[in-house]
């Protein structure tokens, strides 16, 4: 019988590290052919609403993700993202199990830019800036509080409210946090930057210090951005996949309109892992998921 996962279960089987190794394989598979995943299906749904269909596998499992992300349900008391993750074998199709969805996407993504940042950041002890309060805001501190032992956090959000409740999350944590009322305050003093936000205009400035790292994770459209041009022109630029980040990335589809990016300059997360330099300058790690981190949350959480 096909065992169902709730969320707890599953967030109990991808604790941040090992699913930032588990990913960092799949990362380096890629190239070899060792895994594969197509382009995901996207279909339109009313009120701004959008399936996400997400297939997967390598020669062991093979894996379906079924999203369902509809901004307007914070309004009515209802998760923004909804889903499951299939688990199958490969070779005969039995289903192993269904993970829950929206937690598998939660920290898959976090471990992915805690993947990034431990491999990439100048400066990964920190402190650490999240913008924005939701889920990926949370569990983003989370990722890079287990993965960097991260010991203090500033925190901003369009409410002060969900600013506040995401610090006093910090604290359970053990974590020093303070609440700003703006990024440019915390600025002076950060290593990391995590923007996690739905917004479509740039939440940050175009200066930050030298040598900070900037997880940008909240838009996955082309035409929303986090970043502002300037910031993205000064900055070593990493991103998930090529294809991924040419379809969806908004922030660096807007500057390029703005002539401010050009995509040979951008380097994917796979070459950046093989090249063993750590950047000194800014580094602008943008992510807009794939198929291929949900394999690897897969692969954790079943190898257990």
């Amino acid at each position: 019988m096909t065992r169902i996962f709730g969320a707890e279960e599953t967030a109990s089987r991808l604790p941040y590290a090992a699913l930032a190794d588990a990913i960092r394989e799949v990362v380096l598979a890629r190239s070899s052919g060792g895994v594969q995943a197509p382009p995901r299906l996207a279909l339109p749904l009313p009120e701004g609403g959008v399936l996400l269909v997400m297939p997967a596998s390598d020669a062991e499992i093979a894996i379906t993700k079924l999203v369902t992300v509809h901004p307007g349900n914070a309004g009515r008391g209802l998760p923004t993202i909804q889903g499951e993750v299939v688990v199958m074998e490969a070779a005969t199709g039995e289903r192993l199990g269904l993970l829950d969805g929206a937690t598998v996407t939660a920290r898959r993504t976090a471990a992915l830019s805690l993947l990034a940042a431990r491999e990439l950041a100048p400066r990964p002890e920190g402190p650490l800036l999240v913008v924005g309060a939701g889920t990926q805001g949370r569990s983003h501190l989370e990722a890079f509080v287990e993965g960097l032992g991260i010991s203090k956090v500033f925190v901003t959000s369009r409410t002060h409210e969900g600013a506040e409740a995401l610090a006093g999350q910090a604290r359970g944590l053990g974590v020093e946090a303070v609440v700003v009322g703006r990024p440019e305050e915390a600025l002076p003093e950060v290593g990391i930057i995590v923007t996690a936000t739905t917004s479509r205009e740039p939440v940050l400035p175009e200066g930050v210090r030298s040598g900070t790292f900037v997880a940008a994770v909240g838009s996955f459209e082309p035409e929303a951005a986090e970043l502002p041009p300037g910031l993205i022109s000064g900055s070593m630029v990493v991103v998930d996949t090529i294809e991924g980040a040419r379809e969806e990335a908004g922030d660096l589809i807007r500057a390029e309109k703005a002539g401010a990016f050009s995509w040979k300059d951008a380097t994917a997360l796979d070459d950046a892992l093989r090249d063993h330099e750590l950047p000194m300058s800014t580094v602008v790690f943008k992510s807009v998921g794939n198929a291929l981190w949900d394999l690897a949350a897969a692969r954790a959480a079943f190898s257990r």
